[in-house]
């Protein structure tokens, strides 16, 4: 198969969707892989590593996008990426439709098949190509939120962890899962004081584990209200897999809080778990709602992109491989991550979507 990787067009994006030695192992399987010239640059990759393994160059995302059956990319397409796509090809990367119905309207009419990354589902229910940088935006949403509380970054002034004769920072974490969990931890260890809400008892269980300094709370609306009007940093990390993120933090609940305070929301990629979430970009990361400072851009790994490509990468190639032979579909957990196909949507997850 041919298989193309294309320059990343979202603001401030860094990743590449495959490192050269992934792509070596691909083309040793007999696949011609493309990749479009200077899109490992900025995750430390340059086009010379990509041709020592046999990878062919190509100068520009049109001649990419016309000699590619499979596009392999990290984030969603945009405007440039979507006139290029064409029916033909097989997508592979992360999608998040179920808060961008113009996506998705756009897919549909191009009539492509589209797999999601965060859509594809092992049977025991783990994310695999989610994980990664679920952990990677888990550990950026303390270290920007620490930083956010600066006061020349318009914060309240306040040191997280504190030390002796101060007291400690508080950090109230929405999702025990993979983002949340790495949230927490970091924040533990710089020494603040950390509640945890969600409402799977082995994950409140697994919490308690992260620390003596930690809580671990079901997840009430009254008992957020509670704990968020104190909060000197809220990370939303909540989850539906594919599905839109239900508001777990109410505009009444931020407008309690103290003026300075930071809220970083993981969840932005699926429409976020703040009712005062709205996209941003690494360009022009926050804004204040009510006094509190917001961070929600949309791809936080970007951010780290050596890091991020080297994870991403080792993640997704083994699906890579597994698609691109010809009865993937007959792979059920390949099929688990369908979310376009011929026109149609067909994640159960999207079904109903307004378009």
């Amino acid at each position: 198969m041919r298989i193309g990787v294309p320059s990343e067009t979202k603001t401030l994006e860094g990743r590449v969707a495959l490192v050269p030695a992934a792509c070596a192992d691909l083309i040793r399987h007999g696949h011609d892989v493309y990749l479009q010239s200077g899109a490992g640059e900025k995750s430390g990759f340059a086009n010379e590593r990509y041709r020592k393994v046999g990878v062919n160059v190509v100068s520009d995302a049109a001649e990419l996008y016309d000699t590619a059956e499979m596009i392999v990319k990290v984030k969603e397409p945009i405007e440039g990426d979507l006139k290029l796509l064409k029916k033909r090809h097989l997508l592979f990367c992360y999608l998040h439709l179920a808060p961008d119905p113009k996506l998705a309207k756009a897919l549909l009419k191009i009539g492509l098949t589209g797999i999601a990354f965060e859509s594809v589902q092992e049977a025991d229910g783990s994310l695999p190509l989610l994980t990664p940088m679920s952990v990677v935006a888990g550990k950026l949403a303390t270290q920007v939120g620490t930083t956010l509380l600066h006061q020349p970054q318009g914060g309240k002034g306040k040191l997280l962890g504190g030390l002796a004769a101060t007291e400690r920072g508080k950090v109230v974490v929405l999702g025990a899962g993979v983002a949340g969990g790495n949230a927490a931890k970091l924040a533990a260890r710089g020494g603040s004081s950390v509640v945890v809400f969600d409402k799977r008892p082995d994950r409140l269980a697994q919490a308690r584990t992260w620390g003596d300094n930690v809580t671990a709370l079901y997840a009430y609306e009254s008992a957020v209200a509670e704990e968020v009007a104190t909060a000197d940093l809220v990370v939303g990390a909540v989850l539906v897999p594919s599905a839109k993120a239900p508001h777990v933090v109410t505009r009444k609940m931020v407008k309690s809080m103290e003026k300075g305070s930071v809220m970083v929301d993981i969840s932005i990629d699926q429409g976020g778990c703040f009712e005062t979430s709205k996209p941003t970009t690494w360009k022009d990361p926050t804004y204040v709602v009510d006094g509190v400072t917001h961070f929600c851009v949309t791809n936080m790994p970007g951010a780290v992109p050596q890091t991020s490509t080297q994870a991403i990468s080792a993640a997704i190639l083994p699906y890579v491989q597994r698609l691109a032979q010809k009865n993937w579909r007959k792979d059920v957990i390949l099929a688990s991550g369908l979310n376009v196909d011929a026109g149609k949507l067909v994640h159960p997850a999207l079904q109903g979507m307004k378009l």
